[in-house]
């Protein structure tokens, strides 16, 4: 990738930049074929970081600052493997207008195909599908939060 400098296109990476600054997102990334952008931009303590901290890892990070470790240590022990993932990066929302009743509830059965929540991306706003039947066990996601691509959002047992 380091060869193709000069077929980066500069308008793209600003319009990344853009998007990062007006969803208050810390972190994109665009891959097209054989070339991928990653834009990023530096916050105080990004949740994402300490949710990736290995649980062997964990005691050592809680000597210097216990209120981070106790946070990380929350999403660590979450059972994400029957997590439904954000499609895309945009604004969570858990209702389907402000201040109505949430698509879906904690203990709630919901059917394949039923709406779980919307993610609004570039003023569109997305119905975010149950892949499967099941009981909701874990809202993950706070509603008007900023999600990206491949977080954890419900979980359904």
């Amino acid at each position: 990738m380091s060869e193709k400098k000069t077929g980066i296109d500069k308008g793209l990476i600003r319009d990344l930049a853009n998007i990062l600054k007006d969803t208050d997102l810390t972190e994109i990334e665009v891959e097209q074929e054989d070339l991928r952008i990653r834009v990023s931009r530096n916050i105080q303590a990004p949740q994402y970081i300490q949710a990736a901290v290995p649980q062997h890892a964990a005691p050592a990070a809680a000597a210097p600052a216990p209120a981070a470790a106790a946070a990380a240590a929350a999403p660590a022990a979450r059972d994400l493997s029957n997590a439904v993932t954000a499609p895309m990066v945009g604004t969570a929302y858990l209702s389907p207008a402000p201040g109505s009743r949430p698509f879906i509830e904690v203990g709630a059965t919901v059917k394949e195909g039923q709406t779980l929540l919307i993610i609004e991306a570039m003023k569109t706003m997305n119905q975010i599908p149950a892949p499967r039947s099941g009981k909701v066990t874990d809202i993950i996601v706070n509603d008007a939060q900023p999600v990206e691509y491949g977080e954890p959002l419900v979980i359904i047992e």
